[in-house]
């Protein structure tokens, strides 16, 4: 099994990027998925959530209201250090599980690991590759203002909020480039998987000569 380490600021383009990989059959394992089944309705995340926030960030129907959330916890290190410190660990847990499946399935699979705070949350060692899709932190202040109908003030406070672009280069063993068009984005993909498989094939290719030789 490899593991990969996907990770980029925010309307950088990480979403195009995994779609495709999942695409060309990698088994795409994406946090944001597991942090919202972390506090889905009847978990202990989501008790945890509330006795730390209050019943203010819950919906009329019991689930969370995560846009409640996030105007309680933006700006504030303090409770957003708590309320890490409640869906982290729960989102790690979580990864593990779907990790362990894909590998039970298929012991060469390919799993990515979709983690927009991987830079955030110190992770970038535990990958075989961290792969960042990079585009300018101004590009992506216009994208979010175009496409996501963000104020431009919300949407430079939310590409501040994340790491820098030099921290998130810093730290990649690939980087791909997320300034263009979907499609010079997905043919990106689509390189770097041909190479990956390259790289397996004469792996195993060494391995059972090296058995041979045993």
């Amino acid at each position: 099994m490899q593991r990969i380490g996907l990770t980029g600021g925010i309307a950088a383009g990480k979403s195009v990027a995994a779609r495709r990989l999942a695409e060309r059959g990698a088994v795409v394992v994406d946090a944001d998925a597991l942090a919202r089944e972390a506090v889905a309705p009847g978990t202990a995340g989501l008790d945890a959530v509330v006795e730390a926030f209050g019943a203010e960030v819950l919906a009329p129907d019991g689930s969370l209201d995560r846009a409640a959330l996030a105007s309680v916890v933006f700006g504030d290190d303090e409770r957003r250090r708590t309320l890490e410190a409640i869906v982290h660990p729960a989102v790690r847990r979580l990864s593990a599980e779907r990790e362990a499946a894909a590998a039970t399935a298929d012991p060469g699979a390919v799993v990515v690991h979709d983690i927009p705070l991987l830079v955030e949350t110190g992770q970038a060692g535990s990958f075989h590759l961290v792969v960042v899709v990079h585009a300018p932190a101004v590009l992506r202040v216009e994208r979010l203002v175009r496409l996501r109908g963000m104020s431009r003030e919300d949407a430079e406070a939310r590409v501040a909020a994340q790491a820098g672009d030099d921290e998130r280069v810093a730290v990649a063993d690939v980087v791909l480039d997320g300034s263009g068009t979907d499609a010079d984005l997905r043919a990106q993909v689509d390189e770097l998987w041909d190479r990956l498989c390259t790289e397996r094939t004469q792996e195993r290719a060494a391995e059972e000569t090296d058995a041979r030789h045993g």
